[in-house]
């Protein structure tokens, strides 16, 4: 079943120089404004049950499409046929007025949604009690802080039982707890069969999460398929697109201010605690690696809320680009970690003979849930590889071969 339909839908906006430009050019039938097309022509259908990544670079068309797949913005040509109740979150106060009570503000957003004063005093508590901000129920949003306002926002978006729930990254569910029991709210919602259209950067979460992505860029479609195929493309393209010089000098300010201790953990998350980087032996920030013969060692150590099941650690290694090279993680090698009675591990992983070939390299670590997808914590650039070689062997890795006369 066809839930979202759109039909050659396009979004042009009309900037004018002067207010009275606008008059002018309805007295006068001659253009006096300068267009800015948003979103090319598209014609686009979603299934029920769908979980749609859209992803593209800042100005592609992403929030656009959203607002017109959630009725919040109208197509300059084209048609758009939405079936099902639609929740959305797609920016801060939206469907919020700031003078009413965070009460009346659940029963304005939840009308808007088209639920009835009973359906609502029904759910009522439920909303509450997910958002967990019931000492201020009674009092202005305009009063809440930034993170209050988006637990709200989110417990009526997901509590009303939407048939399609539109999320934008560009939105954040507060503390680590809240964050991870949003994450979890989603994940039910997906099981549960329910359409999800997922705008991110977090390409990581994208590919685990969807199950088709959509790329967009200058207002088009370039590509729409595989999560892996879309998302690999979408990667090749921004470190095609990346300027060297420029990212190695905003990495190099970045590691002076990343540091290796970091916050023990609150109720309902987890924090890294301690990362230390080595090779041969050597502890630094910076470490001389000698390809194929040199072994790289990572210890990590994290705190987390005894309570939670028990995370999982991940590490990419990237070039100074950003291009990823590789990625190791303890779900996917099974390492089943075991924590102390207080939520704290530790664990190490070793990379003996490293084969990567000459470059610079950096370390990022990552404190993952027990499914190796909602980001408890990270670690950037916790450790830089100067790479050198014997030989000329060209490319990024050294595979293991074996070479026979025939």
């Amino acid at each position: 079943m066809q839930l979202i339909q759109l039909d050659n839908v396009s979004k042009i906006y009309k900037y004018y120089a002067h207010g009275v430009d606008r008059l002018l050019e309805i007295l006068t039938h001659h253009p006096r404004h300068q267009a800015f097309i948003a979103l090319q022509p598209l014609t686009l259908t979603i299934s029920a049950g769908q979980v749609v990544g859209i992803i593209g670079n800042n100005g592609a068309g992403k929030s656009t499409l959203l607002k017109l797949i959630a009725g919040t913005l109208q197509p300059t040509q084209g048609h758009c046929q939405v079936t099902g109740r639609v929740a959305a979150l797609l920016e801060l106060g939206g469907g919020f007025h700031p003078d009413m009570t965070g009460r009346e503000n659940v029963f304005l957003n939840a009308t808007m949604m088209g639920l009835t004063l009973n359906e609502i005093d029904a759910i009522y508590e439920q909303i509450v009690a997910f958002a967990g901000i019931d000492n201020f129920m009674e009092q202005p949003v305009k009063t809440y802080s930034s993170g209050m306002f988006m637990r709200l926002a989110f417990a009526v978006a997901t509590c009303v039982e939407p048939d399609i729930l539109i999320v934008d990254e560009a939105l954040s569910v507060g503390d680590g707890a809240f964050a991870r029991k949003s994450f979890n709210r989603i994940m039910q919602f997906k099981q549960a069969g329910k359409t999800i259209l997922f705008c991110s950067h977090a390409l990581y979460q994208v590919e685990a999460i969807c199950d088709r992505v959509i790329w967009l860029e200058q207002g088009y479609v370039k590509m729409d398929g595989v999560p892996s195929n879309v998302v690999n493309a979408y990667t090749d393209a921004i470190a095609i697109a990346s300027a060297n010089a420029t990212k190695t000098a905003a990495r190099h300010e970045e590691i002076a201010s990343t540091p290796n201790i970091l916050p023990a953990q609150s109720a309902g998350t987890a924090h890294l605690t301690d990362i230390r980087v080595s090779v041969d032996g050597i502890t630094a920030n910076t470490l001389d690696v000698f390809s194929r013969q040199s072994e790289l060692c990572i210890t990590i150590a994290f705190s987390s809320d005894p309570q939670l099941p028990t995370p999982t650690v991940g590490l990419l290694i990237t070039r100074v680009d950003g291009q990823i090279i590789t990625s190791a993680g303890t779900q996917h090698d099974s390492l089943s970690i075991q924590r102390n009675p207080q939520g704290y591990a530790k664990i190490r992983v070793k990379f003996t003979r490293l084969a990567l070939l000459k470059g610079e390299y950096w370390i990022d670590i990552y404190l993952l849930c027990e499914n190796a997808i909602h980001v408890y914590d990270q670690a950037r650039m916790v450790g830089m590889l100067k790479v050198r070689q014997q030989g000329l062997e060209q490319g990024v890795v050294s595979l293991p071969r074996t070479w026979a006369q025939i």
